[in-house]
């Protein structure tokens, strides 16, 4: 059994790895080097993808949004579910002709997708112009690996097996000024039937909590306003640590950062949120008002299938407590379509329970067959069009409930964080709610970062607009 110090990595390999950046950096003695880094998949890819950029910011290259200029091209895969697998294989096929034209570009691959051996040897067979491959577990190793793919014609290809260190103190680069992602912990240990993240990510490994009051107060030092702290089930974190620590001490530590205003979290496991974590959410005053509560399926048959461990009756039951304490609070969920096996009257419990709870938002998805995982080996797939006839039906109920949740906001008075421009409509401000509601309002973009009172004049399935007061 690993130790905590197995699990962290030591200040020497940390100290190691900075001796590879200042080797990289006098490579590039002019700093003209340029970078691109795409991403997929969740919250915890993009911080990760934060922290990539932040080793190749203190390796001396610059950030570009251009293919052609780049220098080094990254792709920071998922592989929850196909889609997002078959677009990194056809990026990287689109770039063997323009690594012809530049045989000194470095095109690099990590990410989920890459703990899987079999992805790894494909890229290396078929894409024999990627010049370098590794995965979660060894991502603070990237400054090594790097110094070696720009010294060697070879393909560096470098997976570890293992769980992973958990790496304190990686330069990192925030792609927004006002909210951030803070990861506190690593892998996961529920094993759901359909789902791939405990095979790529390992086991739940939880940070100090210590590291990450200091993380949240030097964000808050730096000018961050709000943090969303990650983890594939952050209800169970600090249960690895086996001193007493617990998600709900973590949010009450955080209530002494000074210069956060506004704290959330992802994603709440529902068969591990303790009376306790509502009871700390209720009382901390910098905690909003939103809690994303995964369901997966509203019939007790599916959920044993999908090994959720728990049931509808507990799922409305844990509802009920958490609106008795925080009435106001704002719910949204995902939900599994077509599961192997799901009949017309499984559905059909889904429905049932999406009208009982009443979500404000939910994230839907389409079965999605991971190979590795007991769910794809169920004979009774559900065929595509059953599938998107039920996603639909899903759908058309869901937006309803939204607009209606939303409408009853019209004429309210919504304190928001502003956030920027708005991306669909750059003559607005955007920000956001306590409660995650999107707002847009007219403004100047000086209000960045500041919280505003705005009231709502018009309401719709997936934001409101409004006017400053």
């Amino acid at each position: 059994m690993s130790t905590r110090e197995d699990i962290i990595v030591s200040d020497d390999e940390m100290t190691r790895q900075e001796a590879f950046m200042h080797s990289v950096r006098e490579m590039n003695p002019e700093a003209d080097k340029k970078y691109t880094i795409s991403t997929y998949g969740c919250q915890m890819n993009e911080n990760d993808s934060e922290k990539l950029a932040g080793m190749l910011e203190s390796m001396g290259y610059k950030h570009t949004d251009e293919l052609e200029e780049s220098d080094l091209i990254l792709f920071n895969t998922c592989c929850v579910r196909e889609n997002a697998e078959l677009k990194v294989y056809g990026h990287l096929g689109s770039l063997k002709a323009l690594k012809a034209r530049r045989p000194d570009m470095i095109i690099a691959v990590c990410g989920c997708m890459m703990q899987q051996k079999d992805v790894v040897q494909h890229i290396l067979k078929k894409y024999k112009h990627v010049d370098l491959i590794f995965g979660t577990h060894n991502m603070h190793r990237f400054p090594e690996l790097l110094y070696q793919a720009l010294n060697t014609d070879a393909a560096v290809a470098d997976v570890s097996a293992s769980e992973g260190y958990i790496a304190e103190g990686i330069p990192i680069k925030r792609e927004h000024g006002v909210k951030a992602w803070l990861t506190i912990m690593y892998g996961c240990n529920n094993f759901c039937s359909y789902c791939i993240v405990p095979y790529v990510r390992g086991r739940e490994r939880s940070r100090r909590i210590s590291d990450i009051i200091d993380e949240a107060k030097l964000l808050g030092h730096q000018g961050y306003k709000e943090i969303t702290l990650l983890g594939q089930n952050v209800n169970s974190y600090g249960l690895d640590l086996n001193d007493g620590t617990s998600f709900s001490k973590l949010l009450r530590g955080l209530e002494d950062a000074e210069g956060i205003e506004r704290i959330r979290f992802m994603t709440s496991h529902p068969k591990d949120l303790s009376d306790d974590l509502i009871y700390a959410m209720r009382d901390c005053s910098k905690v909003c008002g939103h809690l994303h509560l995964p369901v997966q399926a509203g019939s007790n048959r599916i959920l044993h299938e999908m090994n959720r461990k728990y049931t509808r009756e507990h799922y409305f039951d844990l509802v009920n407590r958490i609106r008795e304490q925080i009435p106001d609070i704002s719910l949204t969920t995902d939900i599994i379509v077509g599961f192997p096996g799901e009949s017309d009257e499984d559905f059909e419990q889904t429905l049932d329970l999406i009208r009982r709870v009443r979500y404000d938002y939910a994230y839907t998805f389409l079965y999605s067959k991971r190979t590795g995982t007991p769910a794809a080996k169920k004979s009774e797939q559900v065929s595509e069009e059953i599938k998107k006839a039920r996603f639909d039906a899903l759908l058309e109920l869901q937006n309803s409930i939204s607009r209606e949740i939303n409408s009853t906001l019209a004429g309210k008075q919504l304190e928001i964080l502003v956030e920027g421009r708005s991306k669909n409509n750059i003559s607005m401000m955007t920000g956001r709610t306590r409660t995650n509601k999107i707002v847009n309002f007219k403004g100047e973009t000086g209000l960045t970062g500041r919280l505003a009172t705005v009231k709502i004049e018009k309401t719709g399935t997936w934001s409101l607009d409004g006017s400053l007061v």
